[in-house]
């Protein structure tokens, strides 16, 4: 009898299983939402909310280790708003949505408390990066070696 083999895109890291964490993606615009959502899936128990309040509620029982956060909701909610989140969940890791071209976006969110920014346009590998990067798992370093 032969095992039966899996094809390579039905592997799943076990590890990535085991250690599946919670991310919340706040965000008024349902196309970013739904982005973000889809390119964490695999790795993550990911959430969508649209508005502050129904991730606060979600987040009383089941709080994220890590909120993705558009810079329109930081706008509108004020400064303090990363501030409350981090009350509300200790350890969470906040990440802002920023627009590529918007510098003063990613140094007004880190000036505000956040851990750091994410740029729009997404690109699926450098997402997943930076998110593992934030929740603490090991991260493949790829250096490109140029032989002459």
């Amino acid at each position: 009898r032969r095992a039966a083999r899996s094809a390579p895109w039905a592997r799943v890291e076990a590890q990535r299983a085991v250690e599946n964490r919670r991310v919340f993606v706040l965000d008024e615009d349902e196309i970013n939402r739904t982005v973000l959502q889809f390119m964490l899936a695999d790795d993550n128990e990911t959430h969508e909310f649209g508005d502050l309040a129904a991730a606060l509620a979600k987040g009383e029982q089941w709080p994220p280790d890590l909120v993705l956060i558009s810079a329109l909701q930081v706008a509108r909610e004020g400064a303090g708003l990363l501030g409350r989140l981090r009350e509300a969940w200790p350890g969470v890791k906040l990440l802002v949505i920023c627009e590529a071209a918007d510098e003063v976006c990613a140094a007004t969110a880190t000036a505000a408390g956040a851990d750091d920014c994410l740029t729009k346009p997404f690109k699926i590998e450098p997402v997943r990066r930076k998110v593992d990067r934030h929740l603490g798992r090991k991260v493949e370093l790829k250096i490109p070696v140029v032989v002459s």
